[in-house]
């Protein structure tokens, strides 16, 4: 063969041994995201709490933007909320920090979750409104009565606490024609702020029960007189 032939055919050999070296040096494996089962449960639950986090973000603007109905806004933010609140106990940080760490720029769904815990306040209007408004009633009179019989029982942590007040400032702001500066919804609105700062495995100091049942008691003393005036 002739040199040219010669170094063709080396050149041929050289480049076949070049891309069998690249291929086997760039072949995929299989990497594990996780070390243990304990680590994989982390992540998951660090992905659930993320498109909460999310979602509420959406479903606030969608909200703001007449892009849902008062009726869906209500269910969806209700349920998210209750999932939050879930997925928050499986947090080994604060929400803010987790926040922080993933660069999550959702200042509305930062507000609806940690800040207020229940829907925007919604005011009924319509044919529907006398009924819903007793329903709304018996529910709130419930909520109060089951959140002081907590505290009674010696419930200090917030995940038992802080669930209660949640119903309860949900069913006080869903009545209509109460005044924007209601006294018992600005009570229980905050301690549940205060609650909602806390971690989940968090307690709150005795001295602190004492005035959130004192608190309580004046709110429910001020709800009975509002709907007494109203007969």
């Amino acid at each position: 063969p002739s040199p040219i032939s010669n170094a063709l055919s080396i050149l041929k050999s050289m480049r076949k041994s070049s891309m069998e070296r690249f291929t086997s040096e760039a072949s995929v494996q299989e990497i594990d995201l996780f070390e243990s089962m304990k680590e994989r449960d982390m992540y998951e639950s660090r992905a659930d709490l993320y498109a909460i986090i999310l979602a509420t973000e959406h479903l606030e603007r969608s909200y703001a933007r007449d892009a849902v109905t008062r009726k869906e806004y209500v269910t969806e933010c209700q349920k998210l909320i209750s999932q939050f609140r879930l997925a928050e106990k499986a947090l080994n940080m604060s929400t803010e920090d987790f926040m922080e760490m993933y660069q999550m720029e959702c200042p509305r769904a930062a507000e609806r979750l940690l800040k207020w815990g229940v829907p925007e306040q919604i005011r009924g209007s319509g044919e529907d409104e006398e009924h819903h408004t007793t329903v709304l009633v018996a529910e709130s009179v419930q909520f109060f009565i089951t959140a002081m019989d907590g505290l009674n029982l010696q419930q200090r942590a917030v995940d038992e606490l802080q669930p209660l007040l949640s119903d309860l400032m949900d069913a006080l702001s869903l009545i209509p024609d109460t005044p924007s500066n209601f006294t018992p919804n600005q009570k229980v609105s905050h301690w549940l702020q205060k609650l909602n700062s806390m971690r989940a495995v968090d307690e709150i100091s005795e001295d602190d029960a004492r005035q959130l049942t004192h608190d309580l008691e004046s709110a429910y003393a001020d709800f009975t007189r509002y709907l007494k005036r109203k007969k």
